[in-house]
C-alpha cells in the first residue's frame, strides 16, 4: 500500500493495486468478444437501466447461481449496512464504491477478485458530513486513450482516478482533487462544517462532468439560511469549472421574483441530489431540483420560488436555462423531486416525439416534450387545501397530470384504510380518528392534541432515489412505488438554539427533538452510531401491529409512454411475516402484498424487469432471505426468482463478459452488512 500526505495534515490518500496484469484485469483496454458493458449508473446517461441481454430469460431465471460475493466491511473503520451502490462494468472489470470510507473498489468481473482499491481519509470533514457511507455509485470516462473513474467523497470532493491503476490523475484539479465546497458562486466560511455532500454519481457527457448537492435528511434544519444547492459543470480532463446553474436564482437573475421579499437571499437546500441525466444531441442536461429549505414549513419564503422542485433543462456547455417547469410550487411536504429524468423516444398520436418522464414520491409521471418543456398531456392547475399554520405562504393551485393515471397512493382517504376484517377496519378508523386524511397536496397542520397530524406517505412515497427504468425499444417506463411508507406530520413551533425555523416537526405534548438521515454521522470518521431501539422497524401507525392501510404495500407498475397509460401493475415483495402470520388473518386469503420501502430500483433486460425485495419474510420455499424476481416486461406475470441472503439495498445492474450474462445486486439491512452479489447461470459458455 502507498500513502501520500496531501492537502494538509488532515486529509490522508490511501490506494492499493492487488495482483498481476493478467487478461480481465484492469489492464485489459480492448473489449473482448462476447462483452457487453454497463458504463454509467444507469447504463447510460439518458437513465434507462437497460441493456438488451437475454441470456438470462424468462425459461432460466431461477437456475441462477452465485457467481461471486464481495464484502465491504474492511472498507471503513466499521461495516455497512445502507449499501447503495450500483456498480460499473467497462470491459471485463467492475468498478463500485463501499464501506463507510466510501471506497472506490476495481473487481474481476469474472472472480469477484479485488484488483486495486482506493479511499480518501477526509477526518472531521468525512465525520460532520450530512451525506456518508458510501454513496450510490461513480462514473465512467474515456477519450479511447486514458481511462477515468469520477466521484465525489463523503467530504464533498471530485475525485479522478486512473482507471486502469486506482491512482489520482495528477492533472486533474489537485493532484486528482478538486474541492466542490470551494468557487461555488456563495460564501463558505468553514470548509469542514459547511452542510454539503453528495451521494449520487457524477453525470458525464463528452468532456463536461456535472455535479450537485445534497444535504441533511432530516426534519429539522438548523437554519433556513443553508447551503444553497447549485449545481457545476467541471472539465472531465483538468478539473476547471465551466459553468455553475443557480438552483436558487441571485437578484436580478430569472425567477428571482418568484420568492417573495427577496427571500431567495436568506433560504437555502433546492440542491441535485438525484441523478443528473443528459440528451448529447440536443446538448441539454436535465436537473431535478429538491425543495428549498425547509420541508414542511416555507413561511420565511413566500411565494412559488423557482427553480425549487422543478425540472430544470440548462444548456450542456454554458449551463444556461432553456426551460423549466415547476412541478410542485411552493413545496411543504418533503416531495423532493427524487427520480433521474427519463429520456426516451416514443410515438405519441402517431408521431415521433423526444420526451422526458419524471417519476416522483408523488406517484404522478410526468411527460414533457425534452427539447422544449411542453407537456406532452395537458398538466391542469388544480385547486388545492389551505392549512393552519401561522406565516405560511399557501399556492392555491398545484400541477396535476392528466395523462398518466397516478400509478402509486399519494394521500389517504378511509377508502385506503385496512379492511380485512370489519374489526380491523372498526380499530383504524378509531387510530386515525386523532389525525387529518385527505388527498394529495393536503398541508401539514398545527399538532394539538385533537389532531396530532396530517396521515401522509410524503417523505418515502411513491418513487424515491432509486428512479424508474425504461424499455428504450418501445417507451414503456417501469417504476416502483411505496404505497404505505406512512407518516403522521404535525408542527409545532421551533425550540430557541435548535433551529430559526418557525415551525419544525413535533407532536403536541413531546419535545421536539433534532431528527438525522439514516446515512448522516455514520460515515468511518464518525462515532459509532448507537443500536436501534427496541421495535425499531415496526410500523409506525399500526393497528393490532398491522399496517394501518390495505395493500398492496408496494407495487411495480408498466407506464406506456406512447399512450400515457398504465400498462399492467403487481404488487411487488412476498407478504412480510407478521401480515402473512397474523393472528387476526387466520383463515383468510391474502393476496400477496407486495412491501413497503422506499428504495427499490428496477433493471431492465430484453425480456425481463428484474427487481430484488428490500424485507427479509421466510417462506416453505426458501429460508429466512430476501427474493430477486424477474416479470415479463410485456405483461407484469412474475417468470423466476432466485434467493438473496439479505434484502436488495441498491439498484441492480447486469453486464456480460466472454459470452456470460451476469446480473449485480447490493444487499444489506437489518444485522446484515453490505455486499455485492453476482448472479450467473451454471457452466460454461
Amino acid at each position: 500500500m502507498t500513502h501520500a500526505r496531501i492537502l494538509g495534515a488532515a486529509l490522508l490518500l490511501a490506494s492499493t493495486a492487488v495482483g498481476a496484469q493478467q487478461p480481465g484485469t484492469v489492464a485489459t483496454r480492448k473489449a473482448e468478444a462476447g462483452t457487453v458493458n454497463w458504463t454509467s449508473y444507469n447504463s447510460d446517461v439518458k437513465g434507462s437501466r437497460y441493456l438488451p441481454l437475454d441470456q438470462i430469460n424468462a425459461g432460466n431465471f431461477k437456475d441462477l447461481e452465485i457467481a461471486w460475493r464481495f464484502k465491504t466491511d474492511m472498507f471503513g473503520s466499521r461495516p455497512e449496512y445502507k449499501l447503495e451502490g450500483t456498480p460499473l462494468a467497462v470491459d471485463g472489470v467492475i468498478y463500485t464504491t463501499a464501506g463507510t470510507r466510501r471506497a472506490v473498489v476495481a473487481l474481476n468481473a469474472v472472480t469477484g477478485e479485488l484488483l486495486w482499491s482506493f479511499s480518501l481519509h477526509e477526518g472531521t470533514r468525512s465525520a460532520v458530513s450530512p451525506r456518508a457511507l458510501s454513496g450510490r455509485g461513480l462514473s465512467y470516462w474515456s477519450d479511447g486513450t486514458k481511462r477515468r473513474i469520477l466521484y465525489t467523497t463523503i467530504g464533498y470532493r471530485l475525485i479522478s482516478l486512473d482507471a486502469d491503476t486506482g491512482q489520482p490523475d495528477p492533472d486533474f484539479g489537485d493532484k486528482g482533487i478538486v474541492d466542490l465546497k470551494k468557487d461555488w458562486d456563495q460564501q463558505i466560511d468553514d470548509l469542514t462544517t459547511a452542510e454539503a455532500g453528495a451521494h449520487s454519481a457524477p453525470a458525464i457527457s463528452g468532456n463536461t462532468v456535472i455535479i450537485g448537492a445534497a444535504f441533511r435528511e432530516g426534519f429539522t434544519p438548523i437554519s433556513r439560511n443553508n447551503t444553497k444547492g447549485y449545481v457545476r459543470a467541471f472539465d472531465v480532463r483538468t478539473g476547471k469549472r465551466l459553468w455553475t446553474f443557480h438552483t436558487i436564482p441571485k437578484k436580478g437573475e430569472y425567477g428571482y421574483e418568484t420568492w417573495y421579499n427577496n427571500s431567495a437571499d436568506t433560504t437555502g437546500n433546492a440542491g441535485v441530489w438525484t441523478q443528473v441525466s443528459i440528451d448529447a444531441d440536443l446538448g441539454l442536461a436535465y436537473l431535478n431540483v429538491e425543495s428549498p429549505t425547509s420541508d414542511f414549513f416555507g413561511g420565511h419564503r413566500p411565494g412559488p420560488g423557482l427553480f425549487g422542485n422543478s425540472l430544470v433543462a440548462v444548456d450542456l456547455k454554458t449551463g444556461e436555462r432553456r426551460w423549466h417547469y415547476q412541478l410542485i410550487h411552493h413545496e411543504i411536504w418533503d416531495l423532493d423531486n427524487s427520480s433521474a429524468p427519463l429520456l426516451m423516444d416514443v410515438t405519441v398520436d402517431g408521431k415521433p416525439r423526444k420526451v422526458v418522464g419524471v417519476p416522483s414520491k408523488q406517484g404522478l409521471f410526468y411527460v414533457f416534450d425534452r427539447a422544449t418543456g411542453k407537456p406532452v398531456w395537458p398538466i391542469k392547475e388544480t385547486k388545492v387545501a389551505k392549512g393552519n399554520v401561522p406565516g405560511e405562504w399557501y399556492s392555491p393551485t398545484q400541477p396535476i397530470p392528466t395523462k398518466p393515471a397516478a400509478y402509486g397512493r399519494n394521500g389517504y382517504l378511509e377508502s385506503d384504510l385496512i379492511d380485512f376484517t370489519p374489526e380491523l377496519k372498526a380499530k383504524a378508523l378509531e387510530t386515525v380518528s386523532r389525525y387529518q386524511l385527505g388527498p394529495v397536496y393536503t398541508p401539514p397542520i398545527l399538532s394539538t392534541k385533537d389532531k396530532l397530524g396530517v396521515i401522509n406517505n410524503w417523505a418515502q412515497g411513491g418513487t424515491n432515489w432509486p428512479g424508474g427504468s425504461f424499455d428504450p425499444e418501445t417507451g414503456i417506463a417501469y417504476v416502483y412505488a411505496c404505497g404505505t411508507c406512512i407518516s403522521a406530520t404535525g408542527l409545532l413551533p421551533g425550540p430557541d438554539g435548535m433551529t430559526d425555523i418557525d415551525f419544525v416537526v413535533g407532536v403536541d405534548g413531546q419535545p421536539v427533538s433534532m431528527i438525522k438521515g439514516p446515512g448522516e454521522g455514520a460515515g468511518a470518521d464518525s462515532p459509532a452510531p448507537p443500536p436501534a431501539p427496541a421495535g425499531a422497524g415496526a410500523p409506525r401507525l399500526a393497528v393490532n401491529g398491522l399496517p394501518l392501510m390495505k395493500p398492496p404495500y408496494g407495487t411495480i407498475s408498466a407506464i406506456d409512454v406512447n399512450k400515457g397509460a398504465i400498462l399492467w401493475q403487481v404488487a411487488h415483495g412476498e407478504t412480510p411475516d407478521f401480515v402473512r402470520n397474523h393472528p387476526a388473518l387466520k383463515g383468510l386469503t391474502i393476496p400477496r402484498t407486495g412491501q413497503s420501502t422506499y428504495q427499490i430500483g428496477t433493471l431492465v433486460t430484453k425480456a425481463l424487469v428484474i427487481a430484488g425485495e428490500n424485507q427479509v419474510t421466510t417462506t416453505p420455499d426458501h429460508p429466512r432471505g430476501a427474493m430477486l424476481r424477474a416479470y415479463d416486461k410485456a405483461s407484469g406475470k412474475e417468470v423466476g426468482a432466485v434467493y438473496m441472503p439479505a434484502p436488495q439495498s441498491g439498484s441492480p445492474m447486469t453486464y456480460m463478459v466472454n459470452g456470460k450474462q451476469y446480473i449485480i445486486v447490493a444487499t444489506s439491512g437489518g444485522t446484515s452488512s453490505g455486499e455485492y452479489i453476482a448472479y450467473t447461470l451454471p457452466g460454461k459458455q
